[in-house]
């Protein structure tokens, strides 16, 4: 699914947290949004996925304005979204997270109650518990889970909302190196399996170039640049606002 943002804008205040932002992600892409911190990436992924009301501008899934939907109507549309930090029901196991998450994507509400889960819910949540490797863990509580397992349950969850965009805000943040390339490895065969549209915030720039064909940097709210890995590493305005930074921190 093509997802277009146009003249996308949103401002808290007297600040434009986005400023009249327009990027197309074509289907089947895999891209990332990159940036200092307050450039305004989270908060772009809020107003595509409806978690804010944008003051002004189009986002178009497909050529289908979807601006004025409920956050409920775009996740029925085709936008799903994990967030930075996992949000799933903590005192639940895996596999109950998940069959409810299915039991909700079909609009059965009534069933979350039920003792045994309807037919075919089980098998559903099983099937994410898979794409994410999560069956090992099936019956364990999600308060307990490690870190990275929380964050692929996160994803499993959006993923049962059979997503044909997904939004993934920092999925390998709080990881160590191990874990973080586990993480984006899973990411990546998940967008090949599923063939959606993907795009994610991340901070780690070794991920980022490997793994994305195309990278947004935002900075102050506004396109910065655009472009393949290799024309963003030598981009000298993301050098001067973002990368030469983050080069100096490392040292």
């Amino acid at each position: 699914m093509k997802l277009e943002i146009k003249n996308l804008t949103k401002a808290f205040g007297g600040v434009r947290a986005i400023d009249d932002v327009s990027l197309t992600f074509p289907s089947g892409s895999l891209s990332a949004v990159i940036g200092p911190n307050g450039a305004g990436k989270s908060t772009f992924f809020n107003l595509i996925s409806g978690a804010f009301p944008a003051d002004a501008g189009q986002v178009l899934l497909d050529s289908e304005d979807v601006i004025r939907l409920s956050k409920n109507d775009r996740m029925r549309r085709g936008i799903g979204r994990a967030f930075q930090v996992a949000s799933c029901f903590p005192t639940m196991t895996v596999e109950e997270n998940l069959m409810a998450a299915v039991t909700a994507h079909a609009g059965r509400w009534g069933d979350l109650s039920r003792r045994f889960p309807p037919i075919g819910v089980r098998e559903r949540a099983g099937e994410m518990m898979e794409l994410a490797g999560l069956t090992h863990v099936a019956d364990v509580e999600a308060a307990i889970l490690s870190h990275g397992d929380q964050k692929l349950l996160d994803i499993a969850l959006a993923l049962a909302l059979e997503p044909k965009v997904l939004l993934l805000d920092e999925p390998t943040a709080g990881m160590g190196p191990e874990e973080r390339w586990r993480m984006i490895r899973r990411v990546r065969d998940l967008w090949e399996q599923r063939q959606l549209t993907l795009v994610f915030i991340e901070h780690d720039m070794d991920i980022v170039f490997q793994v994305a064909s195309t990278i947004r940097v935002l900075c102050y709210g506004r396109v910065l640049a655009e472009g393949t890995p290799s024309e963003i590493r030598n981009n000298q305005a993301v050098i001067d606002a973002y990368l030469g930074t983050e080069e100096a921190q490392a040292e």
